[in-house]
């Protein structure tokens, strides 16, 4: 997780006066504040917070000294648990989406039987940590009051809903949208790009086309009369439908360039194997916790480092690669890596208010190496990147850097130069070893057997 200079309350945590997160000599608080006491106690008294954290369901903390407050209204001050790196929605996968709905969903209904409820249901508030969907705010519960419905419904249709009925029945892009609209998808947004027939679904029809009409109809008119009474059998019926309709979406990843990048390459089975033990005994090298593999497909070398005990960041930008890849993850139990998708080319920016909200990619950095792949090529010829410019980036990412340089020989340069005209003069070996020169020193250099490729250890200067 990054770690900002200032010790003040973090840039991202203002909007609920319950309390807020701060850092003190790099080390992550929570406040409790007075307003929040008694649903803190009943948190702690109810066992629910056990219960959750019992279940991976809740991020575990452990209260702490007082003196540490900021401000006269702390009532608590909480060591969360660290997170080794902080994702956002529209970074991650169609499953990874969806299996942080579930996730929700079950801590919904489990705070129900304790006499609790979530009065938000954020996907900000989810992060995959040790390889699992789990809740890191501890101040989302408020004590349940029978008649009242689920405050947090609308945002969970537009956080998690929404999201997920557009990348299963329309386009496996539109999960993009939630980078624009960090408040979640509008439903009338939704309703109008998913397909007529996804009225013919129940859940779908009655979370997003309903709900979107009954949005726009209190809207235009004002709210008379009592507020609606949902009874709890009621709402415990609305959130099985929730669920209902999250389980039956489902996205078949489809063969891409990228996510059956491994079955058409230039390398044999053998050299294949030999790069990958050559990553290894680079990152050997490193003493490195924390690793970025940048354009890491399926996350075959990915593996390297998240088997030698590193958080390993894997990022791609195909959503099928990363699909493939988390699925791998859950089924595998990789708890070391974060498959995300990733376009390096424009990647996360820093979003909301202050544009502080959301840290953008190196804000969250830098990681101990970096790893990028096959992957130079594409961003110097495909995306016309200047090799000083990719030397100025990955020092920014991180302090160590495996890379691999690929040359204009080279099967897969000869097909990204076969329908655009070389206008690369400098990119060989000997300029791109120039280009570097000038933020990295090159700890080790080795040719990959069976292929014309070179495989390069740097240390950032």
């Amino acid at each position: 997780m990054t770690i900002p200079m200032s010790d003040g309350p973090h840039a991202a945590s203002f909007r609920d006066p319950s309390g807020f997160l701060f850092h003190d000599q790099g080390t992550l608080y929570r406040q409790v504040n007075r307003s929040y006491e008694s649903d803190y106690d009943l948190l702690q008294s109810s066992g629910l917070y056990d219960l959750l954290v019992e279940k991976g369901l809740l991020i575990p903390h452990q209260e702490v000294s007082l003196d540490l407050a900021r401000g006269g209204e702390a009532v608590k001050i909480l060591q969360p648990e660290p997170v080794a790196f902080i994702s956002y929605p529209y970074e991650w996968c169609f499953s990874q989406l969806k299996d942080a709905a579930l996730t929700t969903l079950r801590i919904q209904r489990l705070a129900l039987k304790k006499g609790m409820t979530l009065k938000d249901a954020s996907a900000y508030n989810i992060q995959f940590h040790e390889g699992r969907p789990l809740l890191i705010d501890s101040l989302s519960f408020t004590a349940y009051q029978e008649g009242k419905p689920w405050v947090a419904y609308r945002q969970f249709c537009q956080h998690f809903l929404a999201p997920l009925a557009l990348m299963a029945r329309t386009d496996i892009r539109l999960g993009a949208l939630l980078r624009t609209n960090i408040d979640g998808i509008p439903l009338d947004m939704a309703a109008g790009l998913l397909p007529w027939r996804s009225r013919l679904s129940p859940g779908l029809f009655m979370h997003i086309h309903l709900h979107a009409r009954s949005q726009k109809k209190h809207q235009s008119t004002q709210a008379t009369g009592e507020k609606t009474q949902v009874s709890r059998n009621a709402l415990l019926g609305i959130l099985d439908s929730l669920k209902g309709a999250v389980t039956k979406l489902n996205w078949r990843p489809g063969g891409t360039e990228w996510g059956e990048y491994y079955d058409d390459t230039n390398y044999s089975g053998s050299s294949l194997q030999t790069k990958k033990d050559l990553v290894g005994t680079m990152l050997d090298r490193t003493d490195s916790r924390t690793v970025w593999d940048v354009g890491a497909n399926n996350g075959f070398f990915s593996e390297v480092a998240s088997d030698r005990g590193m958080f390993t960041l894997a990022a791609d930008i195909d959503p099928t690669a990363v699909e493939q890849n988390w699925r791998a993850c859950r089924k595998g139990g990789r708890p070391l890596m974060l498959p995300l998708v990733m376009d390096l080319t424009n990647p996360s920016p820093a979003l909301g208010w202050d544009h502080r909200e959301r840290d953008s990619l190196l804000d969250r950095g830098p990681a101990d190496t970096v790893i990028a792949l096959a992957l130079i090529h594409h961003l110097a010829i495909s995306n016309n990147v200047p090799l000083g410019r990719l030397a100025a980036f990955f020092a920014r990412a991180g302090k160590h850097l495996i890379i691999e340089f690929v040359p204009k020989s080279d099967s897969q340069v000869k097909r990204l130069l076969a329908t655009r005209e070389d206008v690369f003069p400098t990119y060989d070996l000997a300029g791109f070893e120039q280009a570097f020169a000038g933020y990295f020193e090159t700890l080790d250099k080795t040719g990959i057997e069976g292929s014309e490729r070179t495989l390069f250890l740097m240390r950032r200067k």
